[in-house]
């Protein structure tokens, strides 16, 4: 897959590249779940090379269904790149208005402001790719003891919108933030829209109701910055 996206420098960090998962990612992916951090909150541990490469084989299945796109975030170093995130945009479906976000960071890179910036950076991607397909908002939950993923939601444009109550057997409430996609400069309104018609995109006349999916994590210790409670085993 050739989808490359780039999060800009800032005066203290390098500039981020963001692209499909690879083959030749496990050995990294597998350093990363050494982790104690990251493999206390994931049931899906990725610990053996057999893991490592079912993780990137439905990696690649999602990209050739359309349906899940997760990227490997990698940070330039002096002898060539390094694996420091991973961000997962998933639940895309044709005429449904909303996707969620999940991700997580390696160790030596949390606190670091690298997931707001690789969450920003896909979040602008997912608009971009599937407005025409009527993407309006993109979700990214996380449990209430986890405030590291608000502060990441905050920094990356998603917006505190309501508390999901804990509901067997997630004994936690959560937190569901949303980004919205951003409506056209004045000028380039799409056709049948006129100036006087606001700047809203269109939204379910319903709020979305929790799924039968685990919403939260639970059970868990508070999460590091860079850990998001995302409700998918593919992001943790």
């Amino acid at each position: 897959m050739s989808i490359v996206l780039h999060a800009p420098p800032t005066p203290s960090a390098p500039g981020l590249l963001l692209r499909p998962w690879r083959d030749g990612d496990a050995e990294a992916l597998l350093a990363a779940y050494r982790d104690p951090v990251l493999l206390s909150w994931t049931r899906n541990p990725v610990t053996t090379p057999a893991e490592a490469r079912a993780f990137l084989r439905r990696s690649q299945q999602g990209w050739a269904a359309g349906r899940r796109f997760s990227f490997a975030v990698l940070e330039p170093t002096p002898d060539g790149q390094r694996l420091v995130a991973h961000v997962l945009l998933k639940e895309v479906t044709p005429g449904r208005p909303y996707a969620e976000i999940g991700y997580w960071t390696v160790a030596s890179a949390r606190g670091r402001g690298i997931a707001p910036r690789a969450v920003d950076a896909v979040s602008d991607w997912a608009f971009a790719r599937f407005a025409a397909a009527g993407l309006t908002r993109l979700e990214l939950l996380h449990q209430v003891d986890n405030p590291a993923s608000c502060r990441v939601a905050e920094k990356s444009g998603y917006v505190f919108e309501e508390v999901l109550r804990a509901r067997p057997p997630f004994p936690r409430d959560g937190h569901r933030h949303v980004r919205r996609r951003p409506w056209p400069a004045p000028g380039h309104l799409p056709a049948g829209r006129s100036q006087g018609q606001g700047h809203r995109d269109a939204e379910p006349e319903q709020p979305i109701a929790r799924t039968s999916d685990p919403s939260l994590r639970v059970g868990r210790p508070p999460g590091p910055p860079g850990m998001c409670a995302a409700r998918d085993p593919g992001c943790r």
